[in-house]
């Protein structure tokens, strides 16, 4: 029988999470071991932002270096992980049953958001990965339909898995330092986000602009933050999620994570 296995939310932060020792990086170098081996990942990444849905096929898909003046180093790193076409065409089969319109990519490869987290939690990159790019201009909504849709991944041995921010206003972030205290936009607004995860309460995070404390300001732009919705829509209906990391980083990057089964 296989396992069930939950849908997760990270937050990805800076790529130098790759390397740099943080209470985040520790806390991702566990998840893997804490969520158990899924058959298949697949990954909704703020990094791939498409007019459509879009789900990739590549039997080898490349790491993408999408990011610019950071340490040579990071530039040398590579997750070799092995995609998978046949949990792409489910994804579409999914995704197209559910009413969204789904194409597939046969050379998109991993960008950040997907491989930095993945190389801390499964490290030796043997579990095939397939990403699904997010659609930030049809808002938060929509991406419930796709969480909804892809449910039954869950009861297949697939970890479905958000990679995003839990708070992403970058136009903040070169203004305070890396241990300065957060100002009461951002912890407000993560109070009410972790608050809303543990009580189930959907309809709450979906229209989190209009409900939460200071939603735009956290989230200029939603790529983000629709990972947290699709990962949310794919768990149980009305189940609460459960916080699984809690903290800061340059005083407005809430690096929460969170679970739902």
């Amino acid at each position: 029988m296989t396992e069930r296995f939950p849908s997760v939310f990270v937050s990805h932060g800076a790529p130098f999470l790759a390397i740099e020792p943080s209470p985040t990086r520790d806390f991702l170098s566990g998840l893997g071991t804490m969520l158990g081996r899924p058959r298949a990942i697949l990954v909704i990444s703020a990094h791939w932002d498409t007019g459509e849905a879009r789900v990739s096929a590549a039997g080898r898909p490349e790491t993408i270096h999408d990011f610019y003046g950071f340490p040579e180093a990071l530039y040398r790193l590579a997750y070799p992980a092995a995609g998978s076409p046949e949990l792409a065409a489910r994804v579409k089969a999914l995704l197209d049953a559910g009413g969204v319109e789904c194409r597939i990519d046969p050379q998109r490869g991993l960008d950040h958001g997907a491989w930095v987290p993945l190389m801390l939690m499964y490290p030796d990159a043997g579990i095939p990965v397939v990403q699904l790019s997010v659609q930030s201009r049809l808002g938060a909504a929509h991406h419930r339909r796709l969480g909804v849709a892809l449910r039954p991944l869950r009861d297949e041995g697939v970890l479905i898995l958000g990679s995003g921010g839990a708070t992403h206003n970058l136009s903040e972030f070169g203004r305070h330092g890396r241990d300065a205290p957060s100002p009461s936009w951002v912890t407000d607004f993560q109070t009410w986000l972790e608050q809303t995860v543990a009580g189930g309460r959907l309809d709450d995070l979906v229209d989190y602009r209009v409900r939460a404390p200071h939603g735009a300001r956290n989230h200029p732009s939603e790529e983000h933050f629709v990972p947290l919705i699709v990962a949310a829509a794919a768990g149980s209906e009305g189940a609460a999620g459960k916080l699984l990391h809690d903290r800061r980083e340059f005083a407005v990057l809430a690096m929460d994570a969170f679970r739902f089964d």
